[in-house]
């Protein structure tokens, strides 16, 4: 593997060929499940696909995801912003506790977060017969947009809030500073200096929270949202496979769509992002307004942390009924889950590496291409690339089916992106100069890779790992589909339990994917550019 960096605007002749190889045979793998849906697509005849991706039912499931996909990315940039901005920038106390306070919400998935808000805000939820002694009778309605809107975001800003830190924290402030000696405000340095430059980042974490809406089967599920994965959902689990086949075409299309938004504002990247001998300043004083900000972050966690967690032992508190051995928790489960979330995120550094090297280090058509096919997997709901690795599990390899294998595969093909994309902003922050300077001591190709380049990609290496352990354990759907015959997870048993009705079942699995997840956060906030000092 090459270690030098180039700049190939017109071709890509350039490309080293054992990466560009390994490149194209992960994004071909990535992108192999679309066969199953375009397959089944071109069945239905041209009539009935115009009549069906024209009917008003489904201009309407396209404008609600819109709406939700508008709303949450524009929510999740305005709350993950000034919170990156405050923990890194200003002198807001305790700055180390809200670092960590509010990135845990990532570690609570959408759905669990969706069955608490439901518990608690829904009608004849325990937050309103808390206020029933004071004359409140109903609480604004939770179901619909504005329930799955207000989860989704709760549990997406973070991506936004990590980004950006990281951003933030290697940005050379002398340019700030030199802003502010030509009597510019401090928000019109924030405007003209330090957005620019974290622009990219900010798309970055953007482009996950939008991805993550478009896939979120979990939370519209709950909150009777009809936005593409229910309807898909439905439309398999009632045998409508031509309607859910082209509904999941249109939403790769709508993937690709926001793909290109996200290339055109991330804008030209320099090769080379490491910082080139500035320096970090003081922090930024709020004054009286540093309690208003504490307040706010506060108020922003507190909403996304206690409410499920007190929930979750509000249950567990109450326990659950009797029910034999058919919901009855055991220690495997966590141990499963973390077995196949350990080997998935393993798998994806591996694939990943390649990709993200070829991305930061070669601009071209055919890297560009290969770095934006794997982020379709992660848009595709997990329902959706399930069903279509059955397909294919049965048609074409079926020794892998129903095994550990093909499950895995789906968490990679889903989660590839996010260790891509911590290896490809751990690449550009290397200078090309110290790989060359190994090469020209004697050491080859590779041998100044693993000398020079690895050790100081190793962060982002472990911190993009740890993000796909974390979703990981978190996914439900692909799980329900392609987990082998009697294989449980905590997700899986957490869902039967709610399912069923019997939420006391559903405590303790839920309280320990919360800590698994939260011990991998703070593998993440530990590497470079996450630390929380």
């Amino acid at each position: 593997m090459a270690t030098d960096q180039h700049t190939v605007d017109d071709g890509s002749e350039d490309l080293p060929l054992p990466t560009t190889i390994a490149s194209g045979a992960v994004a071909a793998a990535v992108l192999l499940p679309l066969v199953w849906l375009v397959k089944t697509a071109l069945e239905v005849g041209l009539a009935e696909a115009i009549a069906i991706s024209t009917s008003p039912s489904t201009v309407q499931v396209f404008l609600n995801s819109a709406a939700l996909v508008v709303t949450v990315t524009v929510a999740s940039v305005l709350i993950g912003v000034p919170l990156a901005y405050l923990t890194v920038r200003t002198d807001l106390p305790f700055r180390r506790g809200f670092t960590v306070a509010v990135s845990l919400p990532l570690v609570i998935p959408s759905y669990v977060g969706a069955f608490a808000f439901v518990s608690a805000f829904g009608p004849q939820g325990a937050f309103q017969r808390l206020l029933a002694p004071l004359g409140v009778e109903r609480l604004p309605e939770i179901y619909g947009f504005p329930g799955a809107a207000l989860v989704v975001t709760l549990y997406t800003y973070p991506y936004v809030f990590i980004t950006t830190r990281a951003a933030l924290k290697s940005l050379d402030t002398t340019l700030i500073d030199a802003a502010r000696t030509l009597e510019h405000s401090r928000w019109e340095a924030f405007r003209r200096v330090t957005l620019p430059q974290i622009q990219p980042a900010v798309a970055a974490g953007a482009l996950l929270v939008a991805l993550y809406t478009l896939s979120d089967f979990g939370t519209p599920a709950i909150m009777q949202f009809d936005a593409f994965t229910r309807v898909i959902f439905v439309e398999f689990t009632s045998f409508g496979r031509d309607v859910a086949s082209l509904l999941s075409l249109q939403l790769v299309a709508v993937t690709l769509l926001i793909l290109g938004l996200e290339s055109h504002v991330r804008g030209n990247e320099p090769l080379y992002a490491g910082r080139q001998g500035g320096r970090t300043s003081g922090t930024v004083p709020l004054g009286r307004w540093k309690y208003v900000a504490a307040a706010g972050c506060v108020a922003i966690a507190g909403l996304a942390l206690f409410v499920p967690v007190g929930i979750l032992l509000t249950w567990l508190a109450q326990g659950g009924a009797d029910v034999g051995n058919a919901l009855a928790f055991r220690a495997e489960y966590a141990i499963n889950s973390i077995g196949v979330s350990a080997g998935a995120a393993l798998v994806a550094t591996l694939a990943g590496l390649p990709v993200a090297y070829l991305a930061a280090g070669y601009r071209s058509r055919l890297s560009e291409a290969f770095e934006r096919a794997t982020y379709v997997g992660y848009a595709v709901p997990g329902v959706v690339l399930g069903l279509a690795l059955v397909y294919l599990g049965t048609s074409y390899a079926r020794p892998l089916y129903q095994t550990i294998y093909l499950l895995v595969a789906a968490y990679v093909i889903r989660f590839l992106p996010q260790a891509v994309g911590s290896m490809r902003a751990s690449f550009l922050r290397v200078n090309p100069a110290l790989p060359e300077a190994a090469r020209t001591l004697g050491r080859s190709s590779f041998g100044a890779f693993r000398a020079v380049t690895l050790p100081l990609i190793a962060p982002g290496l472990f911190g993009g790992a740890a993000l796909v352990f974390l979703t990981t354990m978190k996914e439900l759907p692909a799980t329900l589909l392609l987990r082998p015959s009697g294989f449980k997870t905590l997700v899986t048993h957490i869902w039967t339990a709610t399912e069923a009705g019997y939420y006391g079942h559903a405590a303790v699995p839920a309280l320990i994917l919360l800590v698994v997840s939260g011990l991998s956060m703070l593998v993440i906030l530990s590497q470079e550019g996450y630390d929380v000092k």
